[in-house]
């Protein structure tokens, strides 16, 4: 992954030195599984303890074996003395990366659990902060009836708790390791070094492997974070479309001296929500080619080895950008509540031919009969601009079932927030700070 979409913490899991390290911690725990075993003496296993590594000399071994895991093992052993004649002892090489990688998967998951912790935090917060903020809903792009900003952003916090529970499964499925020779039958490895070692590391033994850890695994991590990616770009795909300027009812956050365009100086782009939905789609391809991995030749090819060096640490660090990101725009997310009521009355009170419907209905008419009926003069104040309720006061066979004080009842925008409350108690929202009535100070159209 490029530097810019780098954050520090991620950045090192990813690192060679993190992941020598963890190859390090693995062989020495597979020792002092095999010395509590009687098969490594305790002198030796002290000596084992402190061994190392030099990335340089990897580097020059690398040349001439052409093969990570012996170029590692060759450095390790310029560490230690004849003790390192039990280093690897039994093992074959996967047993050494896959088993290191689980352990960097999970360092990753960790990183993103907080992330996505923060994120929830936050959107709790601004939902509960707009909980009564008239904005128009919209299906198909056009509008459709009213609903509030808090119960937007509160449908994206649940979300994204569902996205918290996917990854918590995902990290425990990744959290295994296997030390159980070239191709999984522990001929040169006992069971128990496996059940000692991955004890020690904090993974459960894989219960079955082959030449490695099976990749369903792998694409059940990425996949999530592909999901987690996704319900990101939705998000984002939200803010710029209520940012374009004809609407323009609310805005990614925007800094003294940011430029929007080299050109135009008046420009005020979304452009890091743009961000986060083209780092969804790479995290997507990502998780693509982690369904490809899963089929390999017999015990195992190295076909996947390749993709993961790419796959497995950008979707990662990729992640965790998005998430920092997303968390930041949300935080100063700017609300401009009077254009959202102002683009719910562009359509002339339209917004509440539904009820005009049901209040037909409940006359006694039939729904086809009430539908036609409240059809035409919408249509009406579509195509002429006028405005609905003096369309609907104007035609007889409304007003021969409904008076002009039971029409006007029925254009009241306080009646779609009737069980706001009870939504936000369901999801437990109702015990956070007050909502501020932004928007919502009158519920009553001031112009239809």
């Amino acid at each position: 992954m490029i530097e810019r979409y780098s954050r520090p913490q991620m950045k090192k899991i990813w690192s060679d030195e993190d992941k020598f390290d963890q190859w390090l911690k693995v062989e020495i725990a597979v020792c002092e599984a095999w010395a509590e075993l009687g098969e490594i003496p305790q002198e030796d296993i002290v000596k084992i303890r402190k061994a190392g590594y030099n990335l340089n000399r990897i580097a020059e071994f690398l040349k001439v074996t052409h093969h990570d895991v012996t170029a590692f093992l060759n450095s390790v052993a310029e560490s230690l003395g004849e003790e390192s004649r039990f280093v690897h002892l039994g093992l074959t090489s996967s047993d050494v990366i896959d088993t290191a990688l689980s352990l960097q998967l999970t360092k990753a998951a960790d990183i993103l659990s907080e992330d996505v912790a923060e994120l929830i935090s936050v959107l709790k917060n601004k939902a509960v902060e707009h909980k009564y903020t008239i904005i128009m809903g919209r299906t198909h792009g056009v509008h459709a009836e009213p609903t509030t900003f808090g119960l937007k952003i509160a449908l994206w916090s649940e979300e994204m708790k569902r996205n918290a529970q996917r990854l918590a499964e995902a990290r425990k499925n990744i959290s295994v390791g296997k030390i159980s020779g070239a191709v999984g039958t522990y001929a040169t490895v006992h069971p128990q070094v496996e059940k000692i070692a991955c004890a020690r590391l904090g993974l459960a033994p894989a219960l079955i492997s082959s030449q490695i850890i099976q990749r369903d695994r792998h694409a059940h991590f990425l996949t999530t974070l592909a999901i987690i990616a996704s319900s990101l770009e939705k998000f984002a795909t939200e803010i710029r479309g209520l940012q374009r300027t004809e609407v323009r009812e609310v805005e990614e956050p925007f800094e003294t001296g940011q430029t929007g365009s080299s050109a135009m100086p008046h420009k005020r782009n979304p452009e890091l929500c743009e961000r986060i939905c083209g780092l969804a789609r790479l995290i997507r391809g990502h998780a693509l080619t982690s369904l490809e991995n899963i089929a390999l030749w017999h015990e195992r090819d190295i076909s996947h080895s390749s993709t993961e060096r790419i796959i497995l640490p950008d979707s990662g660090l990729a992640l965790d950008y998005m998430l920092s990101i997303f968390t930041s725009i949300m935080k100063g997310l700017k609300v401009y509540p009077e254009n959202m009521r102002r683009n719910i009355e562009l359509s002339q009170g339209l917004v509440f031919s539904q009820r005009v419907l049901i209040a037909l209905i409940n006359k006694g008419l039939t729904r086809e009969e009430a539908y036609k009926m409240v059809q035409d003069p919408a249509m009406k104040a579509w195509e002429e601009k006028k405005g609905f309720l003096g369309l609907l006061e104007a035609d007889r066979r409304i007003t021969a079932h409904l008076s002009k004080e039971e029409l006007n009842s029925l254009f009241d925008y306080g009646y779609y927030l009737k069980y706001v409350d009870e939504v936000f108690e369901r999801l437990g929202l109702s015990k956070l700070k007050k909502a501020k009535q932004a928007g919502a100070e009158s519920l009553a159209p001031r112009s239809i």
